[in-house]
């Protein structure tokens, strides 16, 4: 015991358990008749949306939903959605935010696996969600969503959204939680094989890496910040609570479409939005006449796969700042940062995408990251060219896997939650992501990154898409083979020479992929290349 355990402990007056809900109550305060949502010709002030999320959390709570209950939703980016990241926690339940793509089957599986004791649903997925209750095989309430701005569909449930509002309290004393590491979301992991697996966010951690979003993509009270990433995906990577924690608007948008993105953004003077690569590349190709002009410069913040350097540049062209974020659902999204440099400023403008396409240096809330010897347990040198395994720790780290301590222990071997991702550290320090563990190419003893040969890919004219896997061959071992989805104007023209001779200028030799693909590239439900089927395909190739 030293001098400063003794009556210096932790009291009401010292301490309070973090939870992001607090933010909402902030702004409420602080910015009360301020636009907090706008939703098509529909606002909602910070003050109406605290009061709104206190009625959701009230009328939960009557109907005995309580701490540790599980609440499903299955609906856009609405302002109900966006509330009930609010509402549900305030009841002390966990929000288990589920994908709308999926199909009935693993939805069902969700529902059972999570022990979830009500389900809200928009009409829109009344089809897909009357499949999966019926193979969910248990009793559950289900509460129907009715946004105007949807499309309809079948009344599932026994009663609308806005009615189960009038049945809560705005005054509601919402549950501040006994323990900051008390659960407040559970997401499925998009798998590729096998049944997703659940992870589960606390309190402290959904508080933490909002500020870090906030920090990181310089959000203020007068950020207007476009939902073109999924609410449903790692709760929106936090930003469902970062937006509101510096008071600033949501602008709610249904379905990503680039007729609908570049309009919203003229119109509501859109300064920040996230998207995953698939949605740059969505954008940048989209047709002329949907490309709207904007005053403004928009933030836009990427993650995921490193996104091709050329979609960077193009992104640049049209008026928008990219930021290139790094993470995965079990680190609450967003993890690592490509910070710029001041020195940067100097290069030409593809130096500067191919710089940004980094993932770069951990968040200013995470403890650590680095990229290691997955059998040493040791960092790799930052030589840019020694491979490991990228790892994280920090506050902002998953509690672990629902119902499955086996694969927790796992994912937290030596202290580090291990990411799966192959890559190396620069000499500046930054980290690149060179591959997934199981992506990588063999081909003669030497190691071919999959994401450098498609980044080369990404830069040609004609092409849209791009994925490479390896190929089996009785020479090398594996070559690479690439499948490629043709720009929108180049689906006759492209050929296999033009993207071979393509990749032989700009690629070692033995890099080239020994065989190309055309086609439509198969993706998961939140829009990732199923590089698995790919690989199927390969075998018969």
């Amino acid at each position: 015991m030293t001098i400063y355990d003794e009556k210096l402990d932790k009291n009401p007056a010292n301490f309070h358990p973090l939870t992001p809900l607090s933010f909402l109550q902030r702004s409420a305060r602080v910015f009360p008749n301020k636009t907090a949502v706008i939703h098509g010709d529909m606002t909602i002030t910070y003050r109406d949306l605290y009061s709104r999320c206190r009625r959701l959390g009230s009328a939960l709570n009557r109907r005995g939903i309580g701490v540790g209950d599980t609440v499903a939703v299955m609906c856009p980016n609405t302002p109900a959605m966006l509330e009930l990241h609010y509402g549900v926690p305030m009841c002390g339940a966990v929000l288990n935010a589920m994908n709308y793509r999926l199909d009935p089957a693993t939805i069902a599986f969700i529902l059972e696996h999570g022990e979830a004791k009500i389900l809200f649903t928009d009409r829109e997925f009344s089809d897909t969600i009357k499949e999966a209750l019926k193979l969910f095989g248990s009793d559950i309430t289900v509460i129907d969503i009715d946004d105007p701005l949807g499309e309809g569909g079948e009344f599932l449930g026994e009663k609308e959204y806005e009615l189960l509002l009038e049945e809560g309290d705005p005054e509601f004393e919402w549950f501040v939680p006994d323990d900051e590491w008390q659960a407040i979301c559970l997401n499925y992991t998009s798998g590729t094989t096998g049944n997703p697996k659940g992870v589960v966010f606390h309190h402290r951690g959904a508080y933490i890496n909002a500020l870090g979003n906030s920090l990181v993509f310089q959000l203020d009270s007068s950020s207007i910040y476009l939902w073109t990433l999924p609410m449903f995906h790692c709760n929106g990577w936090t930003f469902t609570w970062g937006v509101t924690a510096v008071s600033g608007t949501h602008v709610c948008l249904r379905g990503v479409d680039p007729k609908f993105i570049f309009p919203s953004i003229r119109d509501n003077r859109v300064t920040h939005m996230c998207g995953a690569p698939i949605v740059l590349n969505m954008l940048v190709h989209a047709p002329k006449e949907l490309k709207v002009q904007f005053e403004q410069t928009v933030e836009v913040a990427t993650g995921g796969a490193a996104p091709p350097s050329q979609v960077i540049t193009e992104m640049e062209k049209m008026g928008f700042r990219v930021t290139h974020l790094y993470g995965l659902t079990e680190t609450y999204g967003p993890a690592t940062v490509c910070a710029w440099q001041s020195e940067w400023d100097s290069h030409d403008l593809e130096r500067r995408a191919q710089l940004m396409a980094r993932q770069g240096v951990h968040y200013p809330t995470l403890e650590e990251v680095a990229v290691i010897d997955p059998q040493t347990m040791q960092a790799v040198p930052h030589d840019g060219e020694t491979m490991g395994e990228l790892m994280v720790r920090g506050n902002t780290v998953m509690r672990g896997y629902l119902k499955n301590s086996q694969a927790s222990q796992e994912a937290f071997a030596g202290g580090w939650y291990h990411t799966g991702d192959l890559g190396v550290t620069h000499a500046d320090g930054y980290i690149e992501v060179r591959d997934r563990s199981k992506d990588i190419i063999i081909s003669g003893g030497e190691n071919i990154s999959s994401l450098e040969v498609e980044d080369v890919l990404y830069r040609h004219p004609g092409i849209m898409e791009a994925a490479v896997v390896a190929k089996p061959d009785e020479k090398w071992g594996e070559t690479p083979c690439a499948f490629i989805s043709p720009a929108p104007g180049h689906e006759e023209q492209l050929t296999k020479e033009d993207v071979i001779s393509w990749c032989r200028e700009n690629l070692a030799s033995y890099k080239v992929p020994s065989s190309v693909v055309f086609g439509l590239l198969p993706k998961t439900s939140t829009g990732k290349i199923q590089k698995f089927v790919l690989r199927e395909k390969v075998k018969s190739l």
